[in-house]
């Protein structure tokens, strides 16, 4: 028998998380933003992606979630988010990066069956400048990368253990 404190194996269906990830990142975008996002035709370049914002999990699934875009669309998607200009917005990119990333792994835990409340989430940090490596140790990755307003939006879930 599983304790529910031990970590989720692979074989805990892994396999199908992505696209469990995927709709979490579209409903809170929906939700949040008024926004559908779109999946790109060709894969986009991540140049340019200097806004990188994280919250780990820690208990069932151990991890870390990041949200990854340019300055630009962060401060364009902070303006949806509080529904104001875009000047206006730009001094909210950091807090708004941090809340898309807290719902999006909140979203994604709870449509993962069991884990919910076995996971906890960390407060979101939010890291400016694309100059940075972040050393992690994972065993398994699930990427995706989505369009905001023809921009890449680059989500992805390191998990340890």
């Amino acid at each position: 028998m599983k304790s529910s404190h031990s970590a989720l194996s692979s074989s805990d269906g892994r396999d199908l998380w992505l696209p469990i990830l995927r709709q979490a990142i579209r409903e809170v975008f929906e939700l949040m933003l008024a926004y559908s996002l779109e999946v790109p035709t060709i894969p986009p370049s991540d140049q340019g992606l200097d806004i990188t914002a994280m919250v780990g999990l820690a208990g069932q699934l151990c991890g870390i979630l990041t949200v990854r875009c340019s300055t630009q669309t962060a401060a364009r998607m902070a303006a949806r988010m509080l529904g104001t200009d875009l000047e206006t917005a730009g001094e909210e990119k950091w807090d708004a990066m941090g809340e898309i990333c807290n719902l999006v792994a909140g979203n994604f835990k709870h449509n993962i069956p069991g884990l919910g409340e076995g996971c906890m989430l960390s407060p979101p940090m939010v890291i400016s400048g694309a100059e940075y490596s972040l050393h992690a140790l994972i065993e398994d990755e699930i990427h995706t990368v989505l369009l905001f307003e023809g921009e890449p939006l680059v989500v992805c879930l390191e998990i340890h253990g």
